[in-house]
């Protein structure tokens, strides 16, 4: 270890408040010392450059150093943010700051140091009484008038991972360019000693009425039900989504579901799913044979944040999840026949489906660049979301992905085909037949190093292909020549009469993201349905070897 670096470790060592990763970069350095490698190269990778904020605000592993998650880490970015609400955006005093976390470990003192923090910077940081879904800070901060918000969450990310999310004054998640001026500010603060960040204790809680509004915000989505008849299984993933469906279940009339027992408590070690995401492959298995079990219409994980919602059902006499766009499809349906007013929008990484059904019915569609931060944006928006399982029913009140509201609308649907003899599939049968079959899969390429994903860009950009899948595509760089309105973003898209494909680097983890569509012409219910269907697999199959050999993944 060369001095410099010594240096930087031992100032650390005598700033950081957290006894728990004083000694834990004290034991790393000792082992290092001792001619431990791996010691050596995680102190050196934990100060090898300060976590970046982003407008997914920050998101890493938990641990020592400018380059984790750990309290000097959260105080400077509640320092930075804190000074750029009352220098840049001219804080109105007295306005509330909505502060909440949820069940992972330290999730509760990084929201009490961002309390305590925005308080000796003059702010009015309301915090939650107790950890919250990540949808109720959003509702909190729209309903409170909140001139900023702030979710200490990792949402679906393994158990070693934290986070701290922010929310802006319309209660939307920040955009260019505000998190480059609060990256600014943080950069200023991170230059002077984390014992001179203000702090006061003179904060208040959110009260049970933040609570209260919030659940009878999604009882209301859903009043006028036809029938509650439904039969469910549920699991929250060790996270925070429990209780709160408990609410929501006694204040709708709904039935409670068969839950996952091992699944229920929250527990930030996630011990039942090293990925509690439930689009991941084998992560709603316990709630899918839960269902199986009961005999269930439909089956249903909110991650651990409860701000995502998948869903699984029996489909041609076989259980199996459904795919984002799935859900986003019937969700968006169920909006357009209940004539819900607005806009309906995705992202460009989404489904072209509910574009199609938009323009068939003529309601107004919009297409947006990735991530919720755009989507809940949009104008008088009626119904929005994103393959990755995040869907936006209540915009005026919820502007953002909210994994609760959309399980009490899946609810509903599902109960109210099920008095009319039909099932979740029925339904999905009914949409392909009227549109034809919009066929969609992923696939991800992780890598080691990121400059690996630099390099598959370059690739895709400098020899993109004319045909995918036998059919033609036009091509467009969202890098440097994004759709009218919109910003450039690092995205390549393929489009055909048959095929879609969009290739991006994710936004949170070390992988290419590669989005594949294949559609095919309306034909009814049946066979030559089915036979549709197959083919689009095919296609999808054919298209994945074109792009992948491109990528040379």
């Amino acid at each position: 270890m060369d001095e410099q670096l010594r240096g930087q470790v031992e100032a650390w060592i005598a700033a950081d408040p957290d006894a728990a990763t004083r000694d834990r970069l004290a034991h790393l350095v000792a082992a290092a010392d001792a001619g431990d490698q791996g010691a050596a190269d995680e102190v050196a990778d934990a100060f090898a450059g300060r976590l970046a904020f982003g407008t997914a605000g920050l998101r890493a592993a938990m641990g020592p150093g400018p380059n984790r998650m750990n309290r000097v880490v959260v105080t400077q970015a509640s320092w930075g943010l804190g000074r750029w609400l009352r220098e840049d955006e001219g804080y109105p005093a007295g306005a509330p700051v909505l502060v909440g976390y949820d069940a992972r470990h330290n999730s509760e003192q990084f929201a009490r140091d961002t309390a305590e923090v925005l308080a000796g910077l003059g702010c009015a940081p309301l915090l939650t009484a107790t950890h919250v879904p990540t949808p109720v800070v959003a509702f909190g901060c729209r309903g409170l008038g909140a001139a900023a918000g702030v979710q200490v969450t990792a949402s679906h990310n393994p158990g070693r991972d934290n986070g701290y999310k922010v929310y802006n004054v319309d209660a939307s998640q920040i955009v260019p360019p505000m998190d480059t001026r609060i990256a600014a500010r943080i950069d200023e603060v991170a230059a002077r000693p984390v014992a001179e960040a203000p702090r006061s204790d003179a904060y208040d809680h959110a009260g049970p009425d933040l609570l209260d509004a919030y659940v009878a915000r999604v009882a209301a989505l859903v009043e006028g039900a036809t029938s509650h008849d439904v039969v469910w299984a549920y699991t929250p993933m060790h996270g925070v989504g429990g209780a709160v469906m408990e609410r929501i279940v006694e204040s709708t009339g709904f039935p409670p579901p068969a839950i996952v027992e091992a699944q229920f408590a929250p527990d930030p070690d996630f011990p039942t799913v090293p990925f509690p995401n439930p689009e991941e492959r084998g992560a709603m298995d316990l709630v899918i044979a839960r269902a199986r079990d009961a005999g269930a219409d439909i089956a249903i994980a909110t991650d651990p944040d409860a701000d995502r919602c998948g869903a699984a059902a029996c489909v041609g006499g076989v259980w199996r999840r459904l795919t984002g766009d799935e859900v986003g499809i019937l969700l968006g349906d169920d909006a357009m026949r209940r004539g819900v007013p607005g806009r309906f929008a995705c992202s460009i990484v989404s489904s072209t489906m509910l574009g199609t059904m938009a323009a068939a019915r003529g309601r107004e569609f919009v297409t947006t660049l990735t991530g919720f931060k755009w989507i809940g944006r949009v104008p008088e928006l009626a119904f929005g979301y994103e393959e990755a399982i995040g869907y936006c029913c209540d915009p005026a009140h919820t502007p953002d992905k909210d994994g609760l509201s959309a399980m009490a609308v899946l609810l509903r649907l599902t109960a109210e085909l099920k008095a009319q003899g039909r099932t979740i599939a029925d339904r999905l049968d009914e949409i392909d037949a009227e549109f034809g079959p919009h066929t969609t899969a992923q696939h991800s390429v992780r890598v080691d190093r990121l400059s690996k994903i630099a390099d598959m860009m370059a690739r895709l950009r400098a020899a993109p292909p004319s045909m995918l899948a036998g059919s033609g595509v036009t091509v467009r760089d969202w890098r440097t020549n994004p759709a009218a309105g919109l910003l450039p973003t690092d995205a390549v898209e393929f489009t055909g009469g048959r095929v879609h494909v969009v290739v991006r680097p994710s936004g949170t983890e070390p992988k290419l993201k590669c989005y594949l569509e294949a559609r095919a012409d309306p034909v009814p219910a049946g066979p030559g349905l089915d036979q549709a269907r197959a083919a689009n697999q095919a296609t999808l199959a054919h298209l994945w070897a074109d792009v992948a050999a491109v990528l040379g993944a």
